[in-house]
């Protein structure tokens, strides 16, 4: 269904400057009453206007209900023949027979939605040219809103073994020991432990198991910003101060905090936390990856006492449920998710942490495209909270809004404790000898064997999952691909089966070629992190080796399993994609070999460069982060680029100041606005006439001194069997762009299935 982009902007010339509220002009967002409930009250009977979840422009009208409502409730109003979910929005416009609105069904036990997060979806929905019940579905995805208050079965450990142990009932006590949740439903529980209900119940019978009635949803323990600090070193003391100096001034403002791997960024942050607790304002902190949410988790419940709440994926429904309700309550002080965490409710927000902020996974690439990272400093702006971008290798847009002095800068130069940075080397793969098939090099695999002779972990980084990237027929030269996509699939040999990364389509790995049908001439070209386990368990073939990517792991409660044991020691070598660059912490691990360091400088992506520099300046952290010295070693044909050299000389302001100086020249973000229009459909005739009627028709964006460039095929151009084109708007860095956008689309009408999709700051051109 198409969106009508034009009927819900309000004043969408002037979205940008949200984002950065300290801008040209010196003037920042009025303070919208932080801290105080919007006090407007309709009474019974009197017109509302009500903004609910579905595909419509604008609010519509209802009579408020029995008892009336506050200005912000959740209520539950009739959709035709439906009941859907809504929040007065405001006071109803007067353009409808007042004798045909229907009531307001009811009003939802909730805590009303406070006027900063009403502002914040608006300015959101306008920065992003989002429909705002697109948005606000955002702030309202939670399982069970509309249900009533009432108690539940939960279930907890009892104070006994029983006197008959299974495999299955093992799981389940070790599920209830080792998670850190005091309880699970009766179903959660059966999920987590992989067993039918009747092994629980049977548990419940010996007493190894406790059932109770309980509330739904509790408040979270209180956490204790006095209950065990750690002992800082004095540069981490210098920048705590200056957090907690800016927590308690109460007023927005955004600092980035950079310091080299290791160095106890984390740390620092927490004493920010600890000083918004002081204040009883609500902390939120934003993690990249589910999997590193186990080890935080536990260095916040040492640091304050208590565990923290939890909003991400991984949670189960009935914790989402008491998370978002315990938030709008203000019973839960300290947040700890997923983008989609900046949605919440929070009832008086004081700290925003964006961990990791450089990391592409804050960049929401389906349904509404935002980027929680300039989101969560919108969010702190409209509320009068401060944001802490936390990173050793920030974007390049956070660097330049330091440079700018658009955000403070904190510095961390070194690691914490003994620990120091590890030393760095090119191998230049033009130099190696190889015999066919094979990746780790003959100086990588020395080193290697080394580490392993002193006990030491190493690490294998190749940003690439499966075995093979491309199965190809030898026969008749057929790369087997996706039958919904232009993609080809990937070879998963752990899995047994191809798999499409575009939409995820999978088939059995073929016997006989797809295309001619001769058996036997199928071949697997090029490396994956699974074939490269594959080399190394047969070069070291009494190595323990554990391979970490993000499609081997079932859920993330496995993925957290694996890390923990890797971090304790329980594998030799470590064969990982991306995944093991964000944050972990392997105190054995002394050796990190880059496969092909060359893989991210491909293609004509503007972020390539940034990209790759961030990635293996992170793997390569991961080394020598105890006492022990570490090594980095990066395997590359192009030892003289310009992003090698750069890496290999940790002169990062240098990389920063000479990546700065081309984007600027070209007028490509941080230094220009860019937009990318994705149209797509099932009828690649009509996405491209469609597209070229908007490349014609770009009479509002030429008023502005943009360009468009397109219509193009995307690089992948069918997804799930759509056809998919892409047209790319650039302009001045101060043009009111979305403005512009919205006139631009405003006249189309889509057909049949075509779709239109603005991404606004677009972070990748797939």
């Amino acid at each position: 269904m198409f969106w009508p982009v034009s009927g819900h902007l309000l004043g969408v010339g002037v979205a940008y400057a949200w984002l950065y509220p300290k801008g040209t002009d010196g003037e920042t967002p009025k303070q919208k009453g932080r801290g105080v409930l919007g006090v407007q009250y309709f009474d019974e009977g009197s017109r509302v206007s009500v903004l609910t979840t579905q595909p419509i422009d604008r609010p519509l009208d209802y009579r408020a209900p029995e008892g009336g409502c506050h200005l912000g409730a959740f209520v539950e109003v009739p959709l035709g023949p439906r009941k859907v979910i809504g929040v007065v929005w405001g006071k109803g416009d007067g353009g409808f027979d007042a004798a045909k609105l229907r009531a307001v069904s009811r009003v939802l036990d909730v805590a009303p939605m406070r006027a900063e997060l009403r502002d914040f979806l608006i300015r959101a929905a306008e920065y992003t040219l989002t429909p705002l019940p697109a948005m606000l579905r955002l702030a309202t995805r939670v399982p069970g809103l509309g249900d009533p208050p009432s108690m539940r079965k939960v279930y907890r450990k009892g104070d006994r073994l029983p006197e008959r142990m299974t495999d299955a009932r093992t799981r389940v006590l070790e599920v209830l020991e080792n998670t850190g949740v005091l309880s699970y439903t009766l179903g959660e529980l059966a999920e987590m432990a992989s067993v039918s209900t009747q092994v629980i119940k049977g548990l419940v019978k010996t007493g190894a198991v406790v059932e109770q009635d309980s509330p739904r949803d509790l408040p979270f323990p209180p956490l204790d910003a006095n209950y065990a600090p750690r002992e800082l070193t004095d540069s981490q003391q210098q920048a705590a101060a200056v957090l907690r100096a800016g927590v308690e001034t109460g007023a927005y403002g955004t600092t980035l905090l950079r310091g080299v791997t290791g160095s106890g960024k984390t740390e620092v942050y927490l004493e920010a936390v600890a000083a918004t607790l002081r204040k009883g304002r609500q902390a939120l902190v934003l993690l990249p990856e589910i999997a590193l949410t186990a080890e935080f988790i536990d260095r916040v419940e040492a640091r304050f006492g208590a565990r923290p709440a939890e909003w991400h994926s991984g949670a189960t429904l009935t914790e989402r449920r008491r998370v978002w309700r315990m938030v709008g309550e203000g019973q839960a002080q300290f947040v700890v998710g997923a983008r989609s965490a900046l949605f919440l409710p929070f009832r008086d927000l004081g700290l925003i942490i964006v961990d990791e902020e450089h990391d592409t996974s804050y960049k929401q690439e389906d349904g509404v495209l935002y980027n929680a990272r300039d989101m969560a400093v919108l969010r702190a702006a409209l509320g009068q909270a401060r944001v802490v971008l936390s990173s050793a290798t920030p974007s390049l847009e956070t660097w330049a809004n330091a440079q700018a002095g658009k955000y403070d800068r904190l510095d961390l130069a070194a690691r914490y404790g003994t620990a120091v940075l590890p030393d760095m080397a090119a191998i230049d793969m033009r130099a190696e000898k190889l015999a066919p098939g094979h990746w780790i090099s003959p100086t990588l695999k020395a080193r290697v064997q080394g580490c392993l002779d002193r006990g030491e972990q190493a690490l294998l980084f190749l940003n690439r999952r499966g075995y093979a990237p491309v199965t190809v027929c030898r026969a008749c030269g057929n790369q087997v691909g996706c039958d919904h996509c232009d993609a080809r699939m990937v070879e998963h040999r752990f899995l047994k089966r191809l798999m499409c990364h575009q939409c995820g389509e999978t088939r059995p790995l073929p016997e006989a070629c797809p295309s001619c049908g001769v058996e036997g001439r199928m071949a697997a070209v090029g490396p994956g992190v699974e074939r490269m386990a594959e080399e190394a368990a047969a070069t070291f073939p009494d190595a323990r080796i554990a391979t970490l990517s993000s499609d081997m792991f079932g859920s993330a409660r496995a993925i957290k399993e694996q890390i923990a044991a890797i971090a304790n020691g329980e594998a030799d070598i470590i064969i990982g994609t991306q995944l093991v660059a964000k944050g972990h912490n392997f105190p054995l691990l002394t050796l990190v070999g880059v496969i092909d360091a060359d893989l991210g400088l491909q293609g004509s992506d503007l972020r390539a460069a940034e990209r790759t520099f961030q990635l293996i300046r992170q793997v390569t952290g991961r080394a020598g982060r105890s006492d022990k010295p570490g090594v980095a070693l990066l395997q590359t044909c192009q030892p003289e680029h310009p992003v090698i050299r750069a890496i290999l000389a940790g002169d990062e302001e240098a990389f920063w100041s000479a990546e700065a100086a081309q984007r600027h020249a070209a007028g490509v973000p941080p230094y220009g606005r860019m937009a990318g229009i994705i149209l797509s459909g099932t009828d690649a005739a009509a996405v491209f006439d469609l597209g070229t009627h908007l490349a014609r028709n770009a009479a509002p964006l030429r008023r502005i001194g943009a360009e468009v460039y397109g219509p193009a095929p995307a690089p992948v151009a069918r997804v799930r069997g759509r056809h998919r084109v892409r047209l790319l708007v650039k302009a001045a860095k101060g043009a009111p762009i979305q403005q512009a956008l919205a006139d631009w689309i405003a006249p189309i009408r889509l057909r049949g299935d075509l779709r239109l999709a603005v991404d606004i700051d677009p972070q990748s051109f797939y």
